[in-house]
């Protein structure tokens, strides 16, 4: 199953480099071989769900550590209908 997700760390740090909570989560996703999307508003990543999910735990325990104070995180089937709110 191919998975989705995007999540944003905060805080955030006006203009300038990224925050160091979001360069390591960015990191993390690429020692595990993903190729992330990563911009100014947050990370996008899409992978097959064996080694996405783990990753994603390593994100969220990497970015904490690393001094985010919140992470927003969705996770979507890929290809799945989207619902609007």
């Amino acid at each position: 199953m191919i998975l989705r997700a995007e999540f944003t760390t905060e805080p955030f740090e006006g203009e300038g480099d990224p925050p160091a909570h979001a360069l390591a989560a960015r990191d993390r996703l690429l020692e595990a071989g993903l190729e992330p999307d990563f911009g100014p508003l947050g990370t996008s990543i899409t992978g097959d769900r064996e080694v996405l999910l783990p990753a994603l735990a390593a994100v969220l325990e990497t970015a904490l550590d690393s001094g985010a104070h919140r992470i927003t995180l969705q996770v979507t089937v890929d290809g799945a209908p989207v619902e609007e709110s």
